[in-house]
């Protein structure tokens, strides 16, 4: 924890010096809008990602600040004057119910289309939808993965009906007369993850069942294969802020806990088919296609250049905004070397490119091309981070000394968890974005 105040000490800001947590210097806003020639229309040029848990609430309770920066975002007739996106690593509702909390707690009408969940990447693996998936999670998951796209789905809950001598840790809900299996599932082709189950044991235990059967919970474990049946994980928080003073463990401990006891029976690394939520490339890919779909939906024609993702955790917010921005900047220095060798071959002279460059990767096929060129981070101190944690003398014995909480797969990087700008509310980041963009609501 005492790393994370590494952001204060720290040169190379993405956005210009970070702004000092509490501080009265809150930036005003510009007077400068942006209108079509065309159209005569106001078009913004940048959207806007937010963050949820931590950010605009704690828990049920709503962070005062959340109401008050919307306030600035709508105009006369309560529209928002900027394409917005919630992006939240919660998984255990419909996108629709969210939308409604946050209708409640802001005052004004959200949409499910500006929504999105951890889970809500999972559109796009159509490859599963017809295969038969066990969900794993709290809230509604049949309906949630149905939602998605999936048609065959099994619950943990399904499982331990149809094989009842397998729950065995808790001795309360073993069977009292001997049983047998009731088998009428199909075979498990799919695991999904959507978020931290109620009964940790016993989702732990069917999931470890399923992967070393290979779907088929009638056979007997086999550990000596390298390989197991495809596994997607939502949402890769360590923790996360409700109403309690420190952070509660999220769906990132419960993933660390079944990849530690599927590397204990069987000595293999427990493999991912994807991840997803914050900080997975995937989720911002997604996010910006959402601005822009809204952004066109309100019949505005100027392209989103600039995104800026406001959160309250330097492990998954800001880590996965600055990620998302770095792979933007490669986009960019890409394009830049492909017209460059286009003009090489004009000329006939030999072209040193890589065949690398022409290749989109699959989420650009699937999203199209983003149109945004940066996507800057702005932490604010109402959630996880806290900004009175001891700052180290010493910068790099901060690095050195740093505890990643970001999942196993993503390697820690210093430059990816340093905000672009720390504020003290989502308010101030509203008033943040507003000075840079020279934005004012007076269009």
């Amino acid at each position: 924890m005492k790393a994370w105040a590494l952001v204060f000490r720290s040169a190379g800001s993405l956005l210009g010096r970070p702004a000092r947590p509490g501080s009265s210097a809150v930036p005003r806003r510009g007077t400068a809008g942006s209108v079509s020639p065309a159209s005569g229309k106001y078009e913004p040029s940048f959207g806007l990602l937010f963050d949820i848990d931590g950010v605009l609430v704690r828990g049920r309770t709503p962070i005062p600040a959340a109401k008050k920066a919307f306030q600035k975002l709508v105009d006369s007739k309560g529209q928002l004057v900027v394409p917005v996106v919630f992006v939240t690593n919660a998984g255990n509702c419909l996108r629709q119910k969210k939308a409604d909390q946050l209708s409640h707690i802001l005052g004004i009408p959200i949409s499910q289309d500006q929504v999105m969940m951890s889970h809500s990447p999972l559109k796009m693996f159509r490859k599963f939808h017809e295969k038969c998936v066990l969900v794993s999670g709290q809230g509604p998951v049949l309906d949630i993965a149905k939602n998605v796209g999936f048609t065959n789905v099994v619950s943990i809950d399904m499982l331990r009906e149809s094989f009842p001598l397998l729950d065995m840790v808790d001795h309360n809900r073993r069977p009292k007369l001997p049983s047998s299996p009731i088998v009428n599932l199909p075979k498990v082709e799919a695991v999904i993850l959507f978020g931290e189950p109620i009964r940790w044991e016993t989702n732990l235990q069917l999931i470890i069942d399923v992967l070393l059967t290979s779907g088929n919970l009638s056979n007997v474990y086999e550990t000596s294969h390298s390989s197991h049946l495809p596994l997607l994980a939502c949402n890769m928080d360590l923790m996360w802020m409700a109403e309690a003073q420190a952070p509660r463990f999220g769906h990132g401990t419960f993933m660390v806990c079944l990849e530690n006891i599927y590397k204990k029976i069987t000595g293999q690394d427990l493999k991912y088919e994807a991840l997803m939520g914050k900080p997975s490339e995937l989720t911002y890919h997604y996010a910006e296609y959402l601005i822009r779909e809204q952004a066109a939906e309100r019949g505005w024609n100027r392209p989103i250049r600039s995104l800026y993702a406001i959160g309250d955790n330097l492990m998954t917010d800001i880590y996965g905004a600055n990620l998302y921005n770095r792979y933007l900047e490669e986009r960019l220095a890409r394009k830049s070397t492909k017209a460059v060798a286009q003009v090489v071959a004009a000329t006939g002279a030999p072209t040193p490119v890589s065949q690398e460059l022409d290749t989109e990767s699959i989420w650009e096929s699937e999203l199209a091309s983003p149109s945004a060129t940066s996507c800057k981070s702005i932490l604010v101190c109402t959630g996880v981070y806290n900004p009175h944690n001891e700052v180290p003398k010493d910068a790099s014995q901060c690095i050195k000394e740093t505890v990643f909480h970001g999942h196993r797969d993503f390697r820690f990087d210093p430059a990816l968890v340093e905000p672009g700008n720390v504020v003290q509310d989502v308010d101030a980041a509203v008033e943040l974005i507003f000075k840079i963009e020279k934005f004012s609501t007076a269009v």
